[in-house]
Formats: C-alpha cells, structure tokens, sequence
C-alpha cells in the first residue's frame, strides 16, 4: 500500500508539469520575472534531475539523464552533470529549450525509472535506514518523501509563474481556466 502512495504522490508532480506545461510557448516557459528568478523551464528540468539523480543513486544504477540521451537532446550549455541545485543566476538562465515536450519527455522517463524503482521494494527495504547523519536517521522511504516534497514545491512553483505569466497577459494559454495550475 505505501509503495502505490509513493508512486501517486510522483504521478501528480508529473500531473502538474503537465499541466503547466500545456498549450504555453518555451518563450514563455523560459521566462523569468527577474535575472535571478527561475523559470518553468528550469523548475521542470530541476525537479526532474533530482528525481532521476536521486533515485538512482538509491537504485545504484546510472540516471536517465545520461543513459537514455536526456543530456544530449537538452544540449544545455552547462557541464553534463549539472542539475540545478547552487546554481548562479547565469548558470539558471542557460537553462532553456527549443520545445517544452522536451521537459515533459524527461519528466515522464525519469517518474517511469522511479516508478519502477519503488514497485521492486519491499516493506523492509522501505524501512532500511541509508542515512545516518540526520536526528532521527533517515530511512529509504523517508527519502523518497522528500523527493516527492522537493518536486511538488517546484511544480507548485511552476504553475505560480504560469499565473503569473497568465496575470501580465503574457501567457499563450489564457483560455485556459484549470485552476488546478494556478
């Protein structure tokens, strides 16, 4: 039961990349309000590379990032094992794509890998603690909650800044009354 709780918390990250995602243009995806903010782009391909690196180096096996090509198709202007996290603002803004299927392609590879992944536990693997640095110490299952929480606030981020975008008259889906993304 506490695996297909883990796998629906991933699914509706993914729900609401898809969401955001839907009917705007990459420059608007792009967009960032200041030179220091994010961009949709950037809390996509973020929030999917700590999916994928994290959850791989659970599974000890390589990320989609790099096995599947994900690196070569985004062919960001960035070291190869980038992935968001301490990044400087220009190192942000270099995060950008030509087509935001790009970003739900990746996002959709790497939430099958963890899906998968999460199915091949067992409730004791589950419990296995990996990390004892942390006060309580942390077990697999934990970490995959965090996973999940750190994914859910970039998606939430996400659908802010297409609000945004919608609010400013910028948005190429105003039509679109899914307040589920607002």
């Amino acid at each position: 039961m506490f695996k297909s709780i883990l796998i629906d918390g991933l699914s509706r990250t993914q729900q609401t990349f898809h969401g955001v995602l839907a009917g705007i243009s990459a420059d608007d995806a792009n967009w960032q309000p200041t030179p220091s903010s994010n961009s949709i782009t950037w809390q996509a391909w973020h929030a999917a590379r700590e999916i994928d690196m994290q959850i791989a180096g659970l599974a000890g096996t390589s990320d989609v990032w790099t096995s599947q090509g994900w690196v070569d198709r985004f062919a960001l202007d960035l070291p190869r094992d980038a992935h968001g996290y301490g990044q400087t603002a220009d190192e942000v803004a270099r995060v950008v794509v030509a087509d935001t299927a790009l970003l739900t392609g990746y996002y959709d590879a790497v939430v099958a890998a963890a899906n998968q992944y999460i199915s091949s536990l067992t409730e004791q693997s589950l419990a296995e603690v990996i990390d004892r640095a942390w006060d309580p110490p942390v077990t697999r299952a934990v970490r995959i909650v965090s996973i999940i929480d750190d994914a859910a606030q970039h998606a939430g981020q996400a659908a802010y800044l297409k609000g945004l975008l919608a609010a400013l008259g910028d948005c190429g889906d105003d039509d679109d009354e899914d307040s589920s993304v607002l």
